[in-house]
């Protein structure tokens, strides 16, 4: 593992994404390929009945991407909220 983890953060990849870049943001966070959390996200929706799904939005709406400071929760309410919000 790597011993500096206190200064990484936890966001969407945009080097190792297929959809919205979570999966590689996870895999990049705890030192694994991201093709392995793809494959948990897979047998987990599969073997869970679908809760990985809900997880995989969850995470999407919650953390933001690699190079911005806001998730894309905040933009949705931020917009809702009548307020400029650039995404």
């Amino acid at each position: 593992m790597n011993d500096n983890t206190g200064s990484k953060k936890l966001r969407r990849s945009r080097h190792q994404r297929i959809l919205t870049g979570v999966s590689g943001g996870i895999g990049e966070f705890v030192g694994v390929d991201p093709n392995i959390v793809r494959v948990v996200f897979v047998a987990l929706t599969i073997f869970g009945a679908g809760t990985a799904v809900l997880l995989y939005i969850a995470a999407w709406l919650v953390m933001p991407e690699e190079d911005g400071e806001d998730s894309m929760l905040e933009h949705i309410i931020r917009n809702f909220q009548g307020k400029k919000s650039d995404l």
